[in-house]
């Protein structure tokens, strides 16, 4: 019997996904096979149980979702007249090097993916690490087998602005935004879906496969230029509303929830007493030695022996000892002063010393909702200018203040009493 060409691999988002064999040779290759020890979602599966899932399926799951966008935006019948791709334009090469450049888009990320994203080198984030990692000799022979440029794969996995050379053609930039754009690429379709499956909340579902059928290349008209960007019919903005709507609750829900945060910061000075110098390595082959469960493996040792240096972090971690939210931005306080959140941090730094006090303030990031849409009499509009629903969503942000737990009532009643003033006096500083 002839060995597969073909694979297939079970799904739960997607039912199932399909790859060729050297395809699953880039899928079984030592860097893309450490996301299976890389949660998707850091810690979240103390606060959300579920939430054990890794950047392993993502990654499939992304490879899936802009394989189908592609085959629809590339279709000659959904081109738009005044936009056309190059008469060189290879679309059998170009798929193939979507397809690797979604299954590698997340190989750089460290253990516990983003809660730890900010322990880099100077210079260095995760993206730079996918990029550096794509070219290295674990996966550029793999690239070759597939007949795709490795340049090709790293530029639209991380996109042109991370890349940095130089002037980059239309046509990549449009396959990078398949994979990785802000407002449809399939990372986001793909990670919305998935978090919210495993996490066990309903925020970010939405009808992707509509959003999917109406995605179109697009000239930025509305501009006055002819510069491309991926956009969506008229009869598919209400889909593209739905994902964004979905983006904006699964942040202020689920992301950015205080007790999910406050393990991220916990995690952080954990890894910070462990690693050297405080920061991950920049070596490829040290680095892909990292993942979650190096890190645990630490955490069990520091929690079990009171005289390691990172014993009273894991402790919190372990036990569940995390510090108690004491304070969180709100909109009244706001208007007053847009820094009130970190004039209670001050001022309980003051009162209960620094060590016992932490300082959260998040803004969510790619929140754009720009995007063209075509409209039944061939105009091609700004979505900010024709959709209600997009144009009053706001952005995600977050500014909280945790206290050390022994102190929390405490400092309740101090912060009850205090409040007003310490607001009152940053509004007079100013």
């Amino acid at each position: 019997m002839r060995a597969k060409t073909d694979h297939e691999i079970r799904d739960p988002i997607h039912i199932f996904v399909h790859m060729n064999s050297d395809e699953r040779r880039v899928l079984d290759s030592r860097p893309v096979q450490r996301l299976r020890h890389i949660h998707q979602l850091g810690m979240t599966n103390l606060i959300y149980p579920g939430a054990t899932h890794s950047r392993f399926e993502h990654a499939i799951g992304t490879m899936e979702v802009a394989s189908r966008i592609y085959d629809i935006v590339t279709d000659e019948k959904n081109r738009r007249s005044n936009f056309s791709i190059s008469g060189t334009f290879d679309r059998e090469y170009w798929k193939r090097v979507v397809r690797i450049a979604a299954l590698l888009h997340d190989i750089g990320h460290p253990p516990f993916s983003h809660a730890s994203e900010h322990l880099f080198k100077p210079e260095w984030d995760h993206e730079r690490m996918t990029s550096e990692i794509i070219r290295s000799g674990c996966l550029d022979h793999l690239c070759k087998d597939l007949k795709v440029h490795v340049d090709d794969v790293a530029l639209l996995a991380v996109g042109p602005g991370r890349e940095k050379k130089g002037v980059v053609s239309n046509l990549k930039a449009i396959l990078s935004e398949i994979v990785i754009s802000d407002s449809f690429g399939a990372d986001r379709i793909d990670y919305l879906l998935r978090d919210s499956y495993h996490s066990g909340v309903a925020y970010g579902r939405f009808d992707h496969y509509r959003l999917i059928e109406t995605l179109r290349i697009l000239p930025k008209e509305y501009e006055g230029s002819d510069e491309p960007a991926l956009g969506v019919e008229s009869g598919g903005l209400q889909s593209a509303e739905a994902l964004l709507l979905a983006r904006y609750f699964m942040f202020s829900q689920l992301y950015f929830h205080p007790i999910r945060r406050i393990y991220d910061i916990h995690l952080t000075d954990f890894l910070h007493a462990i690693l050297p110098g405080g920061t991950f390595p920049t070596d490829i082959d040290e680095y892909i030695c990292l993942t979650d469960n190096e890190i645990m493996t630490e955490m069990y040792r520091a929690y079990r022996d009171p005289e390691h240096p990172a014993h009273e972090h894991a402790t919190r971690i372990m036990e569940r000892k995390h510090f108690k939210m004491l304070y969180s931005r709100n909109p009244i306080d706001s208007a007053k002063a847009p820094e009130a959140g970190k004039a209670i941090f001050d001022a309980a730094c003051d009162h209960f010393g620094k060590e016992n006090v932490r300082y959260d303030i998040h803004v969510q990031k790619g929140s754009d909702v720009t995007f063209p849409v075509l409209e039944m009499d061939d105009r091609v509009l700004a979505s900010r200018d024709i959709s209600e629903v997009l144009g009053k969503l706001p952005v995600v942000k977050i500014e909280t203040v945790y206290i050390e737990p022994g102190l929390e009532e405490d400092a309740k009643d101090w912060l009850h009493r205090e409040q007003e003033g310490i607001i009152e006096a940053k509004v007079l500083r100013k």
